[in-house]
């Protein structure tokens, strides 16, 4: 025995207590940043071994020291995390927790099953193997050599105790277990620690796990300071051998999950990744996991944004388990899907609908709650997101089923749900009336949809408003079209939507005349004058001259265009044509005031068109010779300005409103004018001679007018012009123009006739 004042004996226990308490030694450390460097070894020998009498023991130790020692400290602050990550040491690898772990497993393909301490070593094993870096070390003899790292890390100080454990271990047990009972739960989970690396080939028996277990779980995990401890023993027992209780390891699951804040610790404490860990310890031992601690590691992980695997627990607890967990499960993975604006979280959200319908819940009955609510309107808004638009409304349709909701109805909650949930019905609902407007057979449905914007809460813009009356107007639904249009004034009065353009009101003016409603007619007029405090525009006026014009009331016409002209609105070529029309209906056709429109309009700038010389030369159709010199009169003028309108560029981009180039309808009232004239010089009025040489010539070029070079000419502008109106062509609008150009066709048919 060597006495304890022996130099070398102070020397080394010196040494070994600065090993324990100094954090510039390590037995094990390593600089990450070098792959060779010197460091030097004190060894001593067997025959050089210290023996000294550990206090209260009768039995010698033999203690044998190595040491290392890293001269690259200070460099090591500077490594960034990602490359720590790439050049794991075992240090690292003892902090890494349970889920990063995992990744660190998944990135170099190796297993994940396994508790932590399984899984740690797994990874130390793997980045021992696969290390190739030499370390140069010097004996105590100052003999200099490399060897490798797993030799390397094989020098390190250990102990040797020769004494029989028997007696300190039973110490230990007393300890642990007396500290224990008195709920002191650190000292409890210390001694344990020291007892089973101290004594690794020692079983400790399970009764000892589950009392320092119970001290853990001491209100609430200690206020979740436990949850660690717990999960370490929870894990020792799996590698005992021991089963764990239902209601101990379940308990320690939920209470180590805080639920205030995104990392689901109590102050720090706890957090998912103890959680995950204890839940597969759980496994490992094929204890059964409660729908409770289930519900609760779902709820953390969608609170936390992993959705990936929120959902991975979900489907195992609905498809493979059977169970179903309560609504504000699904709500809180539904919630955080919404956030993240790509396909493939409402892909996910589409996967929940079908979690919780296979979970046995009914879509229709779910809105009566507040959770099931969350989850239609997280399902509508992915709907809109994904632009499957039958989808948000069927959800729409389905929370509107729901009983006992309140304040109001299940779809209205839904669409207010949020903002988003908001935004999302009405866009669905627009994207559901651009459908329906775009098929014109479709007016009820584009109705019916409105009607559900206004009854949700939603409100519709001018835009959809506009696109459905003008519908309804198109289908020539006259009473359909003028409610709608006195609930958007009601609306527009109450600061609820938008005024109604006279755009609007024209057409539903326009409706109202072709089909008979003078009652309808007359309040729409009233409601314009109330709204925009005017009589209205110019398509206004000319939808009142179609209805003069169909009774033959000329003088009356001639009235309507003075006042146009007083309130300073310039008649168009249609207000003229009209006119004309009006001198075609009457019982006695008016010729000479036909042909005196051309001239008044001609003179404020506005030039006829086919439809207006078609128009006048029928109102010369009376049987008179006068009239047969008028038509002719106006035959020429027209072909007159044809030749221009093909010879003048600018002229050349006529419209349907600026062309003259005659039609099918020109060539019958042309031959019609010269029937009238056969008969005029058989009847005696005037020579046959002159009359063919003179009077039918123009007559006759509007008949021959399709046989000639500039009718080719004619249709080859004709395309062009009808291709670049294609292009530029906007759906409402050229609903509104249709409108606009049929109210003066309709009179010029009339007239052709």
């Amino acid at each position: 025995m060597i006495p304890l004042n022996n130099w070398k004996q102070l020397a080394c226990l010196l040494l070994i207590q600065s090993l324990q308490t100094s954090s510039a030694w390590s037995p094990t450390s390593r600089a990450l940043h070098s792959n060779k460097r010197r460091v030097t070894v004190a060894t001593f020998s067997s025959s050089e071994a210290l023996s000294f009498e550990a206090p209260g023991s009768t039995e010698a130790a033999t203690t044998t020291v190595s040491l290392t020692n890293d001269e690259n400290n200070d460099e090591n602050d500077d490594i960034t995390t990602n490359t720590m990550r790439e050049q794991l040491t075992r240090d690292l690898i003892s902090k890494l927790r349970f889920r990063e772990l995992h990744a660190e497993l998944l990135k170099r393909n190796l297993p994940m099953d396994g508790t932590t301490s399984t899984l740690r070593e797994r990874l130390r094993q793997h980045m021992l193997s696969s290390s190739n870096d030499l370390e140069c070390v010097v004996s105590a003899k100052g003999e200099e050599e490399c060897i490798s790292l797993e030799q390397f890390t094989d020098m390190k100080v250990t102990f040797t105790d020769d004494s029989k454990p028997d007696r300190e271990i039973k110490y230990l047990i007393e300890e642990i277990e007396t500290s224990a009972t008195q709920k002191h739960w650190k000292t409890a989970t210390r001694k344990l620690k020291q007892m089973t690396r101290r004594y690794k080939e020692t079983t400790i028996d399970e009764s000892v796990y589950l009392l320092v277990l119970e001290a853990c779980m001491a209100n609430r995990m200690q206020g979740a300071r436990a949850s660690e401890p717990a999960r370490k023993i929870l894990e020792q027992m799996v590698e005992a051998g021991y089963s764990i209780p239902e209601k101990e390891g379940n308990y320690c699951i939920q209470n180590s999950i805080g639920m205030t804040g995104t990392d689901s610790t109590h102050q720090g404490f706890g957090g998912l990744d103890t959680a995950l860990a204890m839940l597969g310890a759980l496994k490992e031992a094929k204890t059964n996991i409660k729908l409770e601690t289930y519900e609760r590691i779902v709820t953390a992980l969608a609170k936390e944004g992993s959705i990936d695997h929120a959902m991975e627990l979900l489907r195992n607890v609905v498809a493979d388990r059977t169970e179903t967990p309560p609504l504000n499960t699904f709500a809180a993975v539904a919630n955080a899907c919404i956030p993240v604006t790509t396909t493939e979280k409402a892909d996910q959200v589409m996967s929940l609908l079908a979690y919780t319908k296979a979970a046995g819940y009914n879509l229709d009955d779910i809105a009566s709650s507040e959770d099931g609510r969350s989850i239609l309107a997280s399902g509508v808004i992915a709907a809109e997101r994904l632009g499957n638009a039958a989808l948000g409304l069927r959800l729409l349709t389905a929370a509107s089923k729901a009983q006992d909701c309140e304040p109001d109805k299940g779809d209205v909650l839904v669409a207010l749900h949020s903002s988003d949930a908001q935004r999302a019905c009405t866009r669905i609902h627009k994207r559901a009336i651009v459908q329906a407007v775009e098929d014109g057979s479709q007016w009820k449905l584009a109705v019916r949809l409105l009607e559900l914007m206004l009854e949700r809460g939603l409100r519709p813009s001018n835009w959809i408003w506009r696109n459905v009356v003008t519908c309804c107007a198109k289908a020539e639904k006259s009473k359909k079209s003028t409610a709608l249009l006195m609930d958007w004034i009601t609306l527009s009065e109450d600061n609820k939507a938008d005024k109604p353009p006279l755009s609007v009101f024209n057409s539903v003016i326009n409706t109202c005349e072709i089909c008979g409603e003078q009652d309808l007619t007359l309040l729409v007029l009233d409601a314009m004058k109330k709204t925009h405090n005017t009589d209205g525009n110019l398509i206004t006026f000319n939808i009142a001259l179609k209805r003069l014009a169909k009774s033959g009331n000329y003088a009356a016409c001639e009235g309507i265009i003075i006042g146009m002209l007083q309130s300073k609105i310039e008649p168009s070529v249609v207000s003229y044509t009209t006119a004309i029309a009006a001198c075609v209906s009457g019982e006695v056709k008016q010729p000479q005031l036909a042909y005196e429109w051309i001239k008044r309009m001609r003179a404020r700038k506005v030039f006829p068109n086919v439809i207006t010389y078609n128009t006048a030369i029928a109102a010369c159709l009376d049987g008179k010779l006068e009239s047969s010199m008028l038509a002719s009169k106006l035959a020429a003028e027209m072909v007159a300005d044809v030749d221009r309108q093909l010879v003048d560029e600018e002229a050349a981009q006529a419209d349907e409103y600026t062309d003259v180039v005659p039609n099918a309808a020109t060539k019958m009232l042309a031959r019609q004018a010269m029937e009238q004239l056969k008969e005029n010089w058989k009847s005696g009025d005037i020579e046959k001679r002159e009359a063919t040489d003179t009077i039918r010539v123009p007559l006759r070029q509007l008949i021959d007018f399709q046989k000639t070079e500039a009718a080719q000419l004619a249709r080859e502008k004709y395309a062009q012009r009808k291709l670049l109106e294609e292009d530029q062509a906007l759906a409402t609008s050229t609903a509104e123009a249709e409108l606009d150009y049929s109210t003066a066709q309709s009179v010029h048919r009339t007239a052709e006739v």
